[in-house]
């Protein structure tokens, strides 16, 4: 599901920013290998400091698993001021009817292949329909998009297609960059949700967005203290956990994970047994 954060409503949102930035940094800088600034196992740049809206996909876990970034090209944005060799000399679209978008990035780690719920061609198309519907409501007739051949190819597939480019395509570093338009018409927005099999509203409402991401938290917390990603088998057990209402209950989660011990690493076994729950249980 998606949620929009632009500068307007960012400060509700800061942890989730923080994990976009993660998120972004582990795709751009440790996968793709581009130059690319990373602080703190976080990546970002100067154009994040102009309050672009970014379009964030958050999953039934409340994981941060797909975002992209869209800003005006009316001021600084990173066709004009980073790939402007791609136009050949012409003058950059000025206009507030044209965003740019970029930085979209999925967690190839968390989700699956296929076309399921929770695979990276599913949260793709979330993304790219969240983007445009909310461009379009804002009055935005197109998209220019800095891609690379594979991901035109992924947007060719997914009936997304960019119906023009700007320039010519450049390398730049390790790929070869080129700009695309897009136009955000409710024609483009029904091919990708008929190409995803999405028929419900993708956004979520602020206070939805923040109980989901709390909820993400609140796991982590009680059973993952190294933040390394949960296994589906100690997800059980938290939930367990959280949903005990007395000792024997706690108890009983507790007699499980021992004897289900050889299942576990050193280190979760000890995560698990250090819950705040359990230490009631001893209390």
């Amino acid at each position: 599901m998606i949620i929009v954060i632009d500068g307007i409503n960012q400060h509700k949102f800061k942890d989730v920013l923080d994990e976009m930035h993660k998120l972004r940094a582990r795709v751009f800088g440790d996968r793709l290998g581009w130059d690319v600034n990373i602080v703190d196992g976080r990546e970002r740049d100067h154009f994040d400091d102009l309050h672009p809206a970014h379009v964030v996909s958050i999953n039934d876990e409340g994981n941060v698993v797909g975002c992209m970034r869209l800003l005006q090209t009316t001021g600084p944005h990173m066709l004009s001021d980073v790939f402007h060799s791609i136009l050949d000399g012409e003058a950059p679209i000025r206009s507030a009817q044209v965003w740019e978008a970029t930085r979209f990035c999925v967690d190839t780690k968390k989700l699956g292949r296929g076309r399921g719920v929770n695979s990276v061609s599913y949260v793709t198309s979330e993304v790219m329909i969240g983007s445009f519907e909310y461009a379009k409501t804002a009055g935005v007739l197109d998209s220019i998009a800095v891609i690379d051949p594979v991901m035109n190819r992924v947007l060719q597939r997914s009936g997304n297609a960019p119906y023009d480019y700007l320039g010519t395509a450049k390398p730049m570093g390790k790929v070869v960059a080129m700009a695309a338009l897009m136009d955000c018409s409710e024609e483009r927005i029904s091919g990708i949700r008929d190409y995803a099999g999405i028929e419900h509203d993708v956004f979520l409402t602020e206070d939805q967005a923040l109980e989901l991401f709390e909820r993400s938290k609140a796991n982590a917390s009680a059973a993952n203290y190294d933040h390394q990603p949960l296994s589906q088998l100690e997800k059980y057990f938290v939930e367990q956990m959280n949903a005990a209402t007395s000792k024997d209950e706690v108890a009983s989660v507790l007699k499980l994970i021992e004897a289900l011990s050889d299942r576990f690493t050193p280190e979760q076994k000890n995560a698990l047994l250090s819950s705040p729950r359990a230490f009631a249980h001893e209390a």
